[in-house]
């Protein structure tokens, strides 16, 4: 995901000071994206639980 500097530093500082991943976001942001752009967006409350339950910091294992 393409994000601005100003924008970038702001998502990494709430991460942060929230104790978030910022891979994590970054993927859960992706997916909404992902899926915004289908007719049906069936699936997208799995695709996203998949990634918060997700044992890796950037939300993958080995997921997708």
């Amino acid at each position: 995901m393409t994000l601005a500097d100003a924008d970038q530093q702001l998502l990494r500082e709430l991460c942060e000071q929230h104790g978030v991943s910022l891979g994590k976001v970054l993927k859960l942001l992706e997916t909404v994206r992902e899926y915004e752009l289908k007719d049906r967006r069936t699936g997208v409350y799995d695709a996203l639980r998949e990634i918060l339950n997700s044992k890796s910091p950037d939300g993958m294992d080995g997921a997708r």
